[in-house]
């Protein structure tokens, strides 16, 4: 598999070749187009348990979409839903948790799994559930806004916004604590941080789904009661 990653970095998109036979796994929505050989099989991706555990636990599809290339070099061009930036990350046999809606694409070698014990840590998070991604192979990420690699020392701690943490390697300690005291956590803005221990790597992006809709909610119009009386009658 070759990708290469194009309109970086506001709006990225990724151009992937695949060789005749080659398989991708791809987060569902994220097909912009593909070549007349791309063939596509939606599957329960290791059985009817496990698929259930990425739709509940993952906050993915309950069905997954694998690409392959017949009759020769096969293309086909991947985008995230949010605005930002899109990279690749090559796996060589290590570990790193993914927050799941920044997982794209995987090839053939990388295994995702949400049955690890550490999920439940991330639960209420933002919306955030860490992917254990493990293997040899290719990782197609996302990140609403810019990506920021920091590389952590032994003993090294830092302190992250879990609505800005995209990834970290498994050897990395971590703890998913409120920050300040409830008053400041529900009135002041904040919410769950991540305490992060080295030595590892850490991939965080520039912008916060959640902190985005919180600017956002508020300032949306209303419906009047005559409006939402009129939008219960159309749906009833």
């Amino acid at each position: 598999m070759k990708a290469e990653i194009l309109y970086r970095p506001s709006y990225s998109m990724a151009q992937v070749k695949l060789a005749r036979g080659e398989n991708i796994t791809v987060e569902s929505g994220s097909m912009v187009g593909m070549s007349d050989n791309m063939k596509v099989e939606t599957t329960m991706k290791g059985g009817l348990l496990k698929s259930l555990a990425r739709s509940v636990l993952g906050g993915e599809s309950f069905f997954i979409n694998t690409y392959h290339a017949e009759d020769g070099e096969g293309e086909l061009m991947l985008a995230p839903t949010l605005p930002g930036d899109v990279f690749t990350f090559d796996l060589g046999g290590e570990t790193y948790l993914v927050q799941s809606g920044s997982f794209l694409a995987s090839s053939e070698g990388v295994t995702t799994d949400t049955k690890w014990g550490g999920a439940k840590t991330f639960f209420g998070g933002e919306g955030l559930i860490m992917l254990r991604c493990s293997g040899v192979g290719t990782l197609l990420l996302s990140s609403y806004g810019a990506i920021h690699e920091l590389e952590l020392a032994a003993g090294e701690k830092y302190t992250i916004d879990t609505g800005h943490l995209v990834a970290f390697s498994e050897n990395i300690g971590f703890n998913v604590r409120a920050i300040g005291g409830l008053k400041s956590t529900i009135f002041g803005g904040e919410g769950l941080v991540t305490d992060l221990t080295g030595p590892g790597k850490i991939l965080m992006q520039t912008r916060s789904v959640g902190a985005f809709l919180d600017w956002l909610i508020p300032r949306l119009p209303k419906p009047s009661s005559s409006e939402g009386k009129n939008i219960f009658n159309q749906i009833s």
